[in-house]
């Protein structure tokens, strides 16, 4: 499955903000919305960087309350990694694993089409190995089938 089939399913709706957005109001964006990240775009719709959970959870646990001051791009992954719309499952979980990150910025010639999360592709994962069991099943009991008749 290639990550276009999944934004297909889920949609391609990318919540961002901008770089001068203040933690507090991510924190309120990420709970209304009920997502873990946002893309943080730059002045020409570019992707700047990402903002997690997590990248809030060690600001507060590194600057106490005075973290609510600081902005996306104070805190912000600027290092994005991206996939493209042809990736597979397979790439994009490598790339996860690889990097440590939850939530990867779909990108197709430089803007943004989307975003899977973690959560996605165990979703889908879990549905081909569901499939998979399936077919192994209705195999060994067509098997069992073909070899009473035989005897």
């Amino acid at each position: 499955m290639q990550v276009s089939d999944i934004l297909e399913e889920k949609g391609s709706r990318v919540v961002s903000v901008r770089a001068g957005t203040s933690i507090g109001e991510i924190a309120s964006v990420l709970r209304k919305e009920g997502i873990g990240a946002v893309v943080v775009l730059g002045p020409n719709e570019e992707i700047s960087g990402v903002v997690s959970e997590r990248d809030i959870v060690r600001s507060l646990a590194e600057r106490g309350e005075g973290a609510w001051s600081l902005s996306a791009a104070d805190i912000m992954t600027s290092s994005v990694v991206t996939c493209g719309p042809e990736s597979s499952t397979a790439d994009i979980m490598d790339q996860m694993l690889k990097n440590q990150i939850r939530h990867l910025p779909v990108s197709l010639h430089g803007s943004l089409v989307g975003i899977i999360s973690i959560g996605d592709v165990v979703k889908v994962v879990h549905a081909e190995l569901n499939w998979m069991t399936k077919v192994l099943q209705d195999q060994v009991v067509t098997s069992a089938g073909w070899a009473t008749d035989e005897d």
